[in-house]
């Protein structure tokens, strides 16, 4: 098989909804063009939350290498301007490797933002600290986090389509620029997506039917349960951290620990506490469709995406892999 031209910064992008099938996709990708995978996962990056991030794991990579994946602890947050930089530095090591880099994961947000080289930085001056802690303060008053995400609808309604409302750092960050530059974020980042694309891409989107889809994240979750997760998010409350820790807000985390902060403060019987975890449980998968939901509507707006629709190749992988490949080549020459 011929390879890819890398002199002309080839980045291959396998995203899609949670529980769609990108780990397996990204390495049977990488074992066919001597690639490597960087992922564009949020909660991934953090050591020790392996089972709620359904972190790829050392049988699954199958021996292809993976960047990004384990490299710092839950007390430190983790954003989209972290990862320009360390996603920056991977790829240009694999293409000192003559290999190819395999974008994968669900955060949208992350891979526009590495792809179209988009600048998040912010200055960091005494009106911008004060500012910021001024909404943060107001952020952990009673009904504080409403009161800032109906303003934020105000000045800002387009941002709130895409700024869950318990974000409250995107929030408070969104708010904090309106004030500084009078003009909204969102038509700031807007005017940064016009730039032309970083590398020469072939963006691929896995999708499946919402029914199928839906099952599968609610049997990933069951799955998940068994495996430890309740052991694994007891560990992460435990740590005490602020709430607004980036690691703190993950899918499968946050559920849980509110649920653990619920029974250590009323302490609460045995079978109540059963309850309030079984509640939890099904929160994690309402929220998993949800955000599965939104993913697919993010990728939707994005330009230059190649929709993959497994149920149209009978979901068998090897199909899914060849057809990718065959559109790479004929993508990236």
């Amino acid at each position: 098989m011929s390879k890819i031209d890398l002199s002309k910064k080839p980045l291959i992008i396998i995203a899609g909804p949670t529980a769609v099938g990108k780990t397996a996709t990204s390495v049977a990708i990488a074992k066919a063009l001597d690639g490597e995978v960087v992922s564009a996962d949020s909660v991934q990056v953090y050591r020790g939350l392996d089972i709620g991030s359904a972190k790829v794991t050392k049988e699954e990579m199958d021996g292809v290498p993976h960047h990004l994946i384990d490299i710092i602890d839950p007390d430190t947050d983790y954003d989209v301007s972290m990862f320009q930089s360390m996603a920056r530095d991977a790829i240009s090591d694999i293409y000192s490797r003559g290999h190819v880099p395999i974008l994968a994961g669900g955060t949208g947000f992350y891979i526009q933002g590495l792809l179209y080289g988009i600048d998040f930085t912010e200055e960091d001056d005494d009106i911008h600290r004060k500012i910021r802690a001024r909404l943060e303060a107001e952020a952990g008053e009673p009904g504080g986090p409403e009161r800032l995400y109906e303003r934020l609808k105000e000045v800002d309604p387009a941002s709130t389509i895409k700024i869950h409302e318990h974000n409250i750092r995107r929030v408070v960050r969104a708010l904090e620029f309106y004030e500084i530059h009078g003009t909204p974020i969102s038509e700031h980042n807007a005017q940064e997506r016009e730039k032309q694309p970083a590398y020469n891409s072939a963006f691929f989107v896995l999708n499946d039917e919402r029914d199928r889809l839906y099952e599968r994240i609610n049997k990933r979750v069951d799955i998940m349960v068994e495996d430890g997760l309740l052991e694994e998010a007891r560990k992460l409350y435990d740590m005490h951290l602020p709430e607004d820790r980036t690691s703190m807000k993950g899918i499968g985390y946050r559920e849980l620990i509110a649920a653990f902060r619920h029974i250590d403060s009323n302490k609460l019987a045995t079978e109540e506490n059963r309850d309030i975890i079984e509640q939890a449980v099904a929160q994690i998968k309402q929220d998993s469709r949800n955000y599965a939901k939104r993913q697919i509507t993010w990728f939707k707006r994005e330009h230059n995406v190649n929709w993959v629709n497994i149920q149209d190749f009978d979901y068998k992988k090897d199909r899914i892999t060849q057809w990718i490949i065959e559109k790479c080549f004929s993508l990236l020459g």
